[in-house]
């Protein structure tokens, strides 16, 4: 179930625990966070939300800078799901959010609209007008009008804090091994499959091709996926184009998965697409017969790689 913070609470949720944060990505450290507030909710009989804000504050605040998501709103409720939360909840972040001090966001919007009991953050969430909330502030203001506050601590793997900052490099440098050991999870693309120029399909490659969206741009390159169709659940292995084609113009950047050993047809349906293994770099080719020796040897590698 999803929520606006806009919108009357169901009765059944008021009195819940609330796990509060961005949660992009829903990596180990945001995992840790939400199963606190699991945690604590069925100890007390509570309802349990898991809440993130939509759009990032980031965004509102610079919406110059480049896409950076690691989860769209979807993949975030079935993960929150999928750890036991009652609903999610969206903060939709726009001027009246960003405007509002952290005591109003505190006794206003968690105590009187939401009626919390308790809400559990990591140790550096920090939230209202100018940032001026912390988890110190958290704890006194939330004490003052009945919510109590717990903190969890950073997660580390291989020596360091997990972050989704981290998990972005990772992939920017085509890692895609480190980010889905910090995830839990391969990284994945959702998106409704568009039609493209046909190109690949004249070549014996036909793709399903998908548009970036808000999504963090990865290295741009050849990868090994898997994908999965949402409406039917069916599986599927192939290689994909993730970048600007620079054998074609104009460039235009998309993810362009051809499936292995598919027949259908897959326009208009919506599809999540896990990198898996990073193969090669993008690269211009001369001529067709160039490419098509080069993208056979891709399928057969990522073949290969994915067993």
């Amino acid at each position: 179930m999803r929520l606006s913070h806009r919108d009357p609470l169901p009765e059944r949720l008021r009195g819940a625990v609330i796990a509060l944060g961005n949660f992009d990505g829903f990596h180990l450290g945001h995992q840790k966070v939400v199963a606190e507030a699991v945690e604590w909710a069925k100890s007390a009989s509570r309802p349990v939300l898991v809440a993130t804000f939509d759009p990032h504050p980031v965004r509102h605040f610079a919406p110059h800078v480049p896409p950076f998501r690691l989860t769209s709103l979807d993949q975030r409720e079935e993960l929150f799901t999928e750890a036991g939360a009652d609903a999610m909840l969206v903060f939709d972040f726009d001027d009246e959010l960003a405007a509002m001090t952290a005591e109003d966001f505190i006794r206003i919007l968690l105590g009187e609209h939401l009626g919390a009991c308790g809400v559990v953050t990591g140790e550096d969430f920090t939230f209202g007008k100018d940032r001026g909330g912390n988890t110190q502030v958290l704890r006194d203001v939330g004490a003052s009008c009945g919510i109590e506050a717990r903190q969890v601590g950073p997660v580390k793997a291989g020596g360091q804090v997990v972050s989704s900052s981290r998990i972005r490099d990772a992939l920017k440098a085509g890692e895609c091994d480190v980010a889905a050991a910090l995830l839990t999870r391969p990284f994945a693309m959702r998106g409704t499959v568009i039609h493209g120029d046909k190109r690949g399909r004249q070549i014996g490659f036909p793709t399903a091709n998908m548009e970036l969206g808000s999504y963090l741009r990865p290295r741009f390159g050849i990868y090994a996926v898997t994908g999965r169709v949402l409406a039917t659940g069916r599986e599927l292995m192939g290689a994909a184009n993730l970048g600007v084609r620079p054998s074609f113009d104009p460039p235009i950047e998309l993810l362009e998965p051809y499936f292995f050993d598919f027949e259908g047809d897959l326009y208009g349906q919506e599809v999540e697409v896990e990198l898996r293994h990073f193969l090669r770099p993008e690269a211009r080719f001369e001529n067709m017969d160039q490419l098509v020796a080069q993208m056979t040897r891709d399928c057969e590698e990522a073949r290969r790689l994915l067993g």
